[in-house]
C-alpha cells in the first residue's frame, strides 16, 4: 500500500496528528471513511480504539 498523506513523519515514522503510530483509516485519521480497508487493517483499526481515551476521541470531533 501506498499513499501520500501531509500527517505523516517520515523520520519518526509517526502520524503528526494522533500523535501515534500511523494507521491509514482509523478514527482522527484524514482518510477515515475515504478508502476501502483490508480486514487486517479493520481488525488493527478496532484495536487501537479500544485503548484511546474518550477525552482524545471527542477532541478529534472538534
Amino acid at each position: 500500500m501506498t499513499f501520500h498523506c501531509k500527517n505523516y513523519d517520515i523520520v519518526k515514522d509517526k502520524c503528526k496528528r494522533l500523535h501515534g503510530e500511523c494507521v491509514p483509516g482509523r478514527r482522527g485519521c484524514v482518510v477515515e471513511g475515504r478508502v476501502a480497508l483490508s480486514e487486517e487493517l479493520e481488525k488493527k483499526i478496532k484495536a487501537l480504539d479500544g485503548t484511546l481515551s474518550d477525552e482524545f476521541l471527542k477532541s478529534l470531533k472538534r
